[in-house]
Formats: structure tokens, sequence, C-alpha cells
């Protein structure tokens, strides 16, 4: 009997969890699906401004809007841009640092650590950082996106933490062969800690993708702004007018501002929800590498 209602307790707890979980996936999935529905609805379905499960009526207008935008287009390209140079030389200079500072036998190892620790949980906050920038020259330039994200020291960390649990055997035969300590880095140590490497380039694109706030604190330039600077300004201006312009000329009916926001989001989120499921076997086993202590 004791062991009927125990299996009664584990059914009831496992139906439980089950239902939480599917509540969990609703509430995470619903609003992009949301986006994705309002995104794809005719211009006459999208306003009426009703809420639909599936488009009533499908079409591609709104994307064609987004898509044949001059502005957009560039910006789309600036975040490429942006997003391959800076996971790129974050992933490799971040590197750089972490294996030096995982070396026990560093001269002054511990001041650095504390001195990069210090720059993690103070910043000198928006406008002395804004005059830093301006004083080296990065204030409407491209190379504000790529110099500040070179480092992170979170990172650094689960670099140097995954470096230590390499085998000192391999660094030694590569010393006794005659390789350097960048040989040592690119041809032994690199290679073969892909899974973090992943990690951290997921992180680093990921953050360059979606971040608009540099472009809107840096950059002037029409022609230097992310694509989600344009979103960003898009959405908190309501600057909707020209597109709606567009495809008043391109279809004859004049798309609400909702939808060609909701493209646009989508043109946005898509590529990277495209990449992530190549990359994100590689996840969770360098997180978690990055978390062992010692």
């Amino acid at each position: 009997m004791d062991r009927r209602r125990r299996f009664q307790r584990i059914g009831l707890f496992e139906v439980c969890n089950t239902l939480l979980m599917l509540a969990v996936c609703f509430i995470t999935l619903y609003p992009m699906w949301f986006v994705l529905v309002n995104s794809l609805n005719s211009p006459q379905q999208a306003m009426l401004g009703t809420v639909n499960w599936f488009p009533k009526e499908l079409s591609l207008a709104s994307y064609s809007v987004v898509l044949n935008d001059k502005s957009l287009m560039h910006g789309f390209y600036i975040t490429t841009l942006r997003t391959v140079i800076a996971t790129v030389v974050h992933v490799l200079f971040t590197a750089i640092v972490a294996y030096g500072l995982s070396k026990s036998n560093l001269v002054g190892r511990k001041v650095y650590l504390k001195i990069a620790l210090i720059t993690m949980l103070f910043s000198g906050g928006l406008i002395p950082t804004f005059i830093l920038m301006t004083k080296l020259g990065l204030y409407n330039n491209f190379w504000v996106f790529i110099i500040p994200a070179m480092y992170s020291f979170f990172n650094m960390v689960i670099f140097m933490s995954f470096f230590r649990t390499i085998p000192d055997s391999l660094e030694e035969s590569a010393k006794v062969d005659g390789a350097s300590d960048y040989g040592v880095l690119f041809r032994i140590v690199l290679p073969n800690s892909m899974a973090v490497i992943a990690t951290i380039a997921l992180f680093s694109a990921v953050y360059n993708w979606n971040d608009y706030y540099q472009g809107v604190i840096y950059i002037r330039s029409q022609d230097l702004l992310p694509m989600q600077t344009i979103l960003y300004k898009i959405i908190a201006e309501n600057s909707m007018s020209f597109m709606q312009q567009q495809a008043m000329a391109q279809f004859g009916a004049r798309l609400p501002g909702n939808s060609i926001k909701f493209a646009s989001m989508m043109v946005a989120t898509l590529p990277i929800l495209v990449f992530y499921p190549f990359i994100q076997r590689y996840l969770v086993k360098g997180v978690m590498i990055g978390a062992i202590k010692g």
C-alpha cells in the first residue's frame, strides 16, 4: 500500500513538473510566435489588430518593405560585420590574456587578477566613458564597436579555468620540440579548447548582435548605425512613415506600423536563432568546465 502511494506521488510530481515545463515553454515561445504571426498577416488583417494563432491571410508585404529598405539592410551589414570582427577579436584577445594568467609562475599574477576583478565590479560611469571614447577618437567610429569589447573578465575566467584542465605534459612536449609560448597556445592549447571557444564565441556574438546601446550613444552617422539601433529608433520614435509610403507605392495599401515593426524584429532575430543550434551543444560543456574551481 505504501509503495502504491509512493508511486502515485511520484506520478503526480512528474505530471506537475511536465505541466510547469510546458507553461514555461509557452511563456517563452508565445511572444516570438505572436510577432511572427502578425508579421505574416496581410495589411487588411493587420489593420484589424486582432490576436490570431495563425495568419488569416498570409502575406510577405511587411518583409518586402523591410528588405527593400536601404537603411535597414545597410544596418544589417554593419551588424553582421561588427559581430564577426568583434567576436573573433574578443575570443583571440581574451584567450591570450587567460593563457598567461592561468600560469601560476607568472610574476604579479594575483595583482593582475585583482585589478581585472575591479573592472568587472565597478565602472567609471557613462559620462567618463563617453569622454574617454571621444579622446581616443572612437566617437562616431566603427571601431567603437570592436575595441571596448576586446576583453571581458568573466569570459577570461572561463577560459583560464578551462586551460588549467589541459595536461601540462602536452605543453612540455611542445616546448621540448622547440615551440614558443605563442606556438604552444595556437598549436596545442586552442585546438584542444574548441568547447570553451565555441561558448565564448556564442556569448560574444549574441551580445554584439543584440546590442543597440553603443550605437545610440557613440554613433551619429547613419552609415554606421547597426540594425538594432535603427530598429530601436523605429520603435522608440514610431518613425514608420517612410516605410509606410513605400508600402503604399509597392502594394497600393497602407501597412500598419506594427506589421513593419514585427517584420523588422524577425529579420533582426532570425540570424542568431539559426546560428545558435549549431553551437548549442558546446555551450553546456564549456560553461561547466569553466565553472570548475582549481
